[in-house]
């Protein structure tokens, strides 16, 4: 009778326990980071009556016959469950989803204790603290590196009040572009200015010319004219020997003799000219009747050469005074010929001779002219011999080419002095050719009948050469009568280069912003290879970049492969001194991508532009806020635009949670069944994020638990009422006595 009694002062102690655990959730259901328990109900040792019997013959098994006393709390279960997270307003509150534990210490590090709680804040020290004033641990920011070393071990979280940055000067420039590879360009600029009266190699380059420097340090112009583009950003893409013929006078000769009378029904004309395709044209004439006059005959002569004009060009006038015929070729069409060459005359009749010399003195001489000749394009090389074809590469060839044929047409004693004239040919800052014949020169000023026309299929022996026709038109605007000692000018149309700019500021050991300004322009084209461009890199003053003058500004290249992709450039970096107290010899490297790769500077056929640009230098500046990212990352933000990792806040994972006891405060302590700290930053390992701004609420359950409340006090009551009725069959047990 008494085993009741103390089974159900068992069930109300346990129960008892049971409703303190359960009060204790519900009295930290607004516990930031709180984690609830649960007790385990167990029985008390059974007093056995009888033991079980294994079955024996016809007799079967019986079962034991054992009596509880009662029940007890055998263990507290903490449930680990992740609680709800609340945003809040304070930009150092954490919250942890997933598993982990904040570390914090009490005593500068040397124990650690940890928290689901996030509420931190900053004391008067600059210390990262909780609610109890336990310092969190982590890393903090090297001053030497400027890294937050998460390898190393944990300390205490401190950033001093009133923390400032020094400034950190500029040690890579990283550019991401494209540079326009197509024949349609919207971003160009003129070709660049070149002076009349010095050889290509010694010309002056402009403000921006992207030339390179050869041995003696003067400039080499490129400016290759293949890859240039008219004012409308129309390529040229000239090809081998495509060009242009010029001539700086008509083609003129006269007869050497008077034409003669009719000697009766003979041919009285056979002439044939030769084309500057190789190609014959012969016309003949007659005197049907034998009875025309001298000047009749010399009529008849002009309009037979006259009506195939329109296949050599060559134009025949009469001269009635002197009886001769004059031949002139004005060079102004894309016919087969622009000169004057007789191959073979078949009788003297015309007064032109042949080139047989059938006379006694041995006087005969065949009239040519030659005062056109072609100016051809050739990547590989150039040859500006006076009196002759020439070839060019670039627009500074092309002026000097000109400029010196020009001159040489004055040259009528042949001694080739070069100034025979003061005609000027130069390329204005707007990349068009200008010419000017002032005259004033001691002999051989000329009236010049400029005239320029394509080098066509049909225009040169050979043949095979298309006509570039954007290029005609562009030095074809230059066609003009000049007279000598005249102030008038001929310009033509505008040369440019496909271009490209970037600008960004970098900074010195001081914190002072220098703009670096990258040019680019394209230079050549490779068909097998790829394209070139010509880079020029620009400080303002005082800076310097270069030890050569102009030292604020330093040339290179840009090559990329026939698929885009960038192949090299040069210079790797640059060495810049800001001449203003800084620090000099300042290294920045130039980040523009791996080469054969498409992760930097790119040339596809798509308008120019720059895509990302970045340096990693900044002044000094103050701290003026800081928040915590999904690594736990405390990120400051500084008066200068900049944003520095500060600190970083370490997490803790065990293997067993439920192992760890709690000593108040929000606080865990490690046990010898919670397993040993396996600390590291958030989300990695298994460990949680951490949300910022933001806390988590306590996994309590008020449902739950208010429900656990009803099942503890039934129970309660149950095992009062089993004392009360064992009290009164105690009370009956009694009265049999009596």
């Amino acid at each position: 009778m008494l085993k009741s009694l103390f089974s159900g002062v068992a069930g109300l102690q346990s129960h008892q326990v049971a409703m303190d655990v359960e009060s204790n959730n519900i009295a930290n259901v607004n516990t930031v980071g709180y984690k609830y328990s649960r007790a385990n109900f167990s029985d008390l040792l059974a007093q056995t009556k009888a033991i079980a019997t294994a079955p024996q013959g016809a007799l079967g098994g019986k079962n034991p016959v054992q009596v509880g006393l009662g029940s007890t709390i055998s263990s507290m279960t903490r449930v680990f469950s992740q609680g709800s997270v609340q945003n809040s307003d304070k930009n150092t509150d954490m919250a942890i989803q997933g598993d982990g534990f904040f570390i914090v210490s009490p005593d500068g590090g040397n124990t650690y204790k940890y928290t689901r709680s996030g509420d931190f804040k900053f004391d008067a020290a600059g210390n990262f603290v909780d609610n109890n004033g336990f310092i969190a641990q982590g890393w903090v920011r090297d001053p030497e590196t400027g890294k937050v070393d998460s390898t190393a071990p944990v300390e205490n979280i401190n950033i001093a009040p009133g923390l400032t940055t020094p400034a950190n000067p500029t040690s890579e420039v990283v550019i991401k572009a494209n540079l326009n590879s197509g024949n349609i360009v919207q971003s160009f600029s003129s070709a660049y200015e070149v002076k009349s009266g010095t050889p290509p190699s010694k010309q002056t380059p402009p403000v921006f010319t992207g030339d390179a420097i050869d041995g003696n340090g003067n400039p080499i112009p490129s400016g290759d004219m293949g890859v240039m583009f008219n004012e409308s950003g129309e390529g040229f893409a000239l090809q081998k020997d495509q060009g242009i013929w010029a001539s700086f006078r008509a083609a003129q000769v006269t007869a050497t003799n008077e034409v003669k009378k009719s000697d009766g029904n003979i041919t009285e004309l056979d002439i044939t000219f030769k084309l500057d395709n190789g190609d014959l044209v012969r016309i003949q004439t007659t005197d049907s009747d034998g009875d025309e006059t001298q000047d009749e005959n010399g009529a008849r002569y002009t309009s037979a050469i006259n009506a195939k004009t329109s296949t050599t060009g060559i134009e025949a006038t009469y001269d009635q005074s002197n009886h001769k015929i004059i031949l002139t070729n004005t060079n102004g069409n894309n016919l087969a010929s622009h000169n004057i060459r007789i191959d073979s005359v078949g009788n003297d009749n015309s007064g032109i001779k042949d080139d047989d010399d059938d006379t006694a003195d041995g006087d005969d001489t065949k009239p040519d002219a030659t005062s056109a000749y072609m100016y051809q394009y050739d990547p590989s090389g150039t040859a500006d011999a006076a009196g002759a074809n020439k070839k060019f590469t670039t627009i500074s060839d092309l002026r000097y080419a000109l400029e010196k044929e020009a001159r040489h047409v004055g040259d009528e004693d042949g001694d080739n002095i070069a100034d025979e004239n003061n005609i000027e040919i130069s390329v204005t800052k707007e990349g068009k050719f200008e010419i000017s014949n002032p005259g004033g020169s001691d002999d051989y000023d000329y009236d010049m009948d400029l005239k320029i026309t394509g080098i066509t299929a049909n225009s040169v022996s050979g043949g095979g050469i298309t006509e570039s026709e954007r290029f005609t038109r562009s030095m074809s605007s230059m066609n003009a009568v000049l007279p000598a000692g005249t102030t008038g000018k001929a310009f033509s149309q505008g040369f440019n280069a496909a271009t490209h700019a970037s600008s960004i500021d970098l900074f010195d050991s001081l914190g002072s912003k220098h703009t670096l300004r990258t040019e680019f322009r394209k230079t050549a084209v490779d068909t097998a290879t790829g394209s070139t461009w010509a880079m020029t890199i620009t400080v303002p003053e005082p800076g310097e970049i270069d030890t050569i003058a102009p030292l604020g500004e330093k040339k290179g290249t840009v090559r990329f492969n026939n698929d885009g992709s960038l192949s090299t450039y040069n210079p790797p970096s640059i060495s810049f001194t800001g001449n203003n107290g800084s620090a000099p010899n300042q290294q920045v490297s130039l980040s523009f991508g791996t080469s054969n790769k498409f992760d930097g500077m790119t040339s596809f056929d798509n308008p120019s532009g720059t895509s990302g640009i970045s340096q990693d230098g900044y002044t000094g500046g103050d701290l003026i806020g800081i928040r915590i990212d999904q690594s736990g990352t405390l990120v400051g933000s500084f008066s200068n635009g900049r944003s520095l990792g500060l600190a970083q806040v370490s997490m803790a994972k065990f293997t067993n949670n439920g192992g760890l006891s709690t000593e108040g405060g929000n606080i865990f302590n490690q046990t010898a069944n919670s397993g040993e700290p396996i600390i590291g930053t958030a989300a990695t390992s298994g460990r949680g994020f951490i949300q910022s701004s933001a806390l988590e609420a306590s996994n309590v359950d008020l449902s739950r638990a208010l429900t656990q409340l009803i099942i503890i006090q039934r129970g309660y009551q149950a095992n009062g009422k089993t004392i009360t009725t064992s009290d009164q069959m105690l009370q009956t047990l009694i009265g049999l006595k009596n």
